[in-house]
């Protein structure tokens, strides 16, 4: 059995790779004007499908979705019922069929050409332009071609068809059966023609994209398997090109992704600071008892030390130990002022909260205080207070 496995995954690897040289050659104007369509819908980008290329059809609407092109899946059936006003003028259809005769997808064309939204058909049989790529002059079939030359029809037409039992010779000769070869090469031949044609969808669209595959990965050749797979890949290529051109960011993909363990991997800063009255804080000239007393209060193992709104500097558990080990009980003669670390580290709250535990782990520190920079230019401590993160936050992220 795992021939059979190992197999499939050839047969499609093999179809990615085919899809991979269409990009590459002849089907890369036709997805860069895809890209272009796409990037200048101003509307949402309606995909739809039937069967298993509807399943594709809702991932890749769910992939455009999420790297910041608004998208949703809809389903031909309804929207024959009823949900065909999803659609409205600026949006985009991109329409998913393996044959490109799905009978519910071809109900939508009226409408989506009434409303002059553009149609990007993905389909799995090659149209006749890319056929033409792919084939020369020489290779192409022509009926006439698989005709015998006029010798092998005439030294054929002289031996005579005889009876297997009495030997009599019949009037049926070879000359006949070369007739209705013939007859049949033809009639191959034109629906091998015929089957270069462009299916509805692809000759109604705006853009055909060829996901044509040379045999499913199914033992029957009947289940949807390789087709599939190059659905999804173009679908996801069509995506990721898309957020590029978009200039979509880092910080983008987290604004969509607030949940889940993605979601707290690119959780900011500021969602998991301590912010008010809960972020300890005291003035340059508070004495090193109020100091104390407001950093056991507040619990966070330190205290930022502020002029109004302004960071001046900051006390750890670290450096009250330090001090009372050199000064003894006269540290307590001193103000915040005297012991503050100045131009302490701090970190934005718009960043990440994984860059928040990078800098803690860099510094071997459990604590970092956020602030707003006030213009352009302000050293590393300076800025407006904002909060506090501390290590104990970051570990409900599960990034700990």
């Amino acid at each position: 059995m795992k021939h059979i496995g190992e197999n499939v995954v050839r047969i499609e690897a093999e179809a990615l790779r085919a899809l991979a040289n269409r990009l590459a050659g002849p089907m890369a104007a036709d997805f860069n004007r895809a890209i272009e369509l796409m990037f200048n819908c101003r509307g949402r980008v309606v995909v739809t499908g039937m069967g298993k290329s509807g399943l594709i059809a809702r991932k890749i609407a769910a992939t455009l979705s999420s790297t910041g092109s608004p998208a949703l899946y809809l389903h031909p059936v309804e929207a024959l019922h009823g949900d065909l006003g999803m659609i409205m003028r600026g949006d985009l259809v991109l329409a998913l069929s393996a044959s490109g005769e799905t009978e519910e997808i071809l109900q939508l064309l009226a409408t989506i050409k009434r409303l002059q939204v553009p149609l990007i058909a993905m389909t799995c049989d090659a149209t006749a332009g890319a056929l033409e790529e792919k084939l020369s002059p020489e290779q192409e079939v022509h009926p006439q071609r698989l005709k015998p030359d006029s010798e092998q029809r005439s030294n054929r037409s002289a031996k005579a068809l005889r009876h297997p039992k009495t030997g009599a010779a019949s009037n049926f000769s070879m000359n006949a059966c070369d007739d209705i070869a013939e007859n049949h090469a033809g009639e191959g031949a034109r629906a091998t023609l015929a089957s270069t044609r462009a299916s509805t969808l692809a000759s109604s669209s705006d853009v055909a994209l060829d996901c044509s595959i040379s045999q499913e990965a199914c033992s029957l050749g009947l289940a949807p398997t390789a087709s599939t797979t190059t659905m999804l890949a173009l679908g996801d290529a069509l995506a990721v090109a898309l957020s590029e051109k978009r200039g979509f960011k880092e910080e983008d993909f987290a604004n969509l992704h607030p949940g889940g363990k993605l979601g707290k991997r690119l959780a900011r800063v500021e969602s998991l600071m301590h912010t008010g009255d809960a972020v300890p804080r005291v003035t340059a000239e508070t004495k090193m008892p109020d100091v104390i007393y407001e950093m056991s209060r507040k619990k966070l193992g330190m205290t930022a030390v502020v002029e109004g709104e302004r960071l001046l500097g900051v006390i750890s558990d670290g450096d009250l130990r330090r001090l009372l080990e050199q000064r003894g009980k006269d540290a307590l003669d001193l103000t915040a002022g005297d012991c503050m670390t100045r131009n302490p580290k701090t970190i934005g709250a718009q960043e990440f909260a994984a860059t928040a535990l990078a800098r803690m782990e860099e510094m071997k520190i459990t604590s970092l205080v956020v602030v707003d920079k006030d213009v352009e230019g302000d050293v590393e401590g300076e800025g407006r207070l904002r909060g506090i993160v501390h290590l104990h936050d970051l570990w409900g992220t599960e990034m700990v």
